[in-house]
């Protein structure tokens, strides 16, 4: 599983990578989790609002953090 964090690296951007590095050590899954901070990259995503999380490149969650528990349902 790939999982990308895309932010610039604001406060809400640093809770969903922890969130989802939580999330991804209490389900035991195989997964590669990437932070992506430039801007460019982000666009890609025709993300406008971040923290913006993307699983096996879906974006599933854009604008806000997400509890532990939303984001282990979005890896199952």
């Amino acid at each position: 599983m790939d999982i990308k964090i895309l932010g610039t690296g604001c406060a809400k951007c640093k809770a969903l990578e922890k969130a989802t590095r939580e999330a991804v050590a209490q389900t035991g899954i195989n997964a590669t989790i990437t932070k992506v901070e430039d801007i460019v990259e982000i666009m890609k995503y025709n993300v406008m609002t971040t923290p913006a999380l993307v699983i096996d490149d879906n974006i599933v969650v854009k604008g806000k953090v997400p509890s532990v528990d939303e984001i282990k349902k979005f890896l199952v």
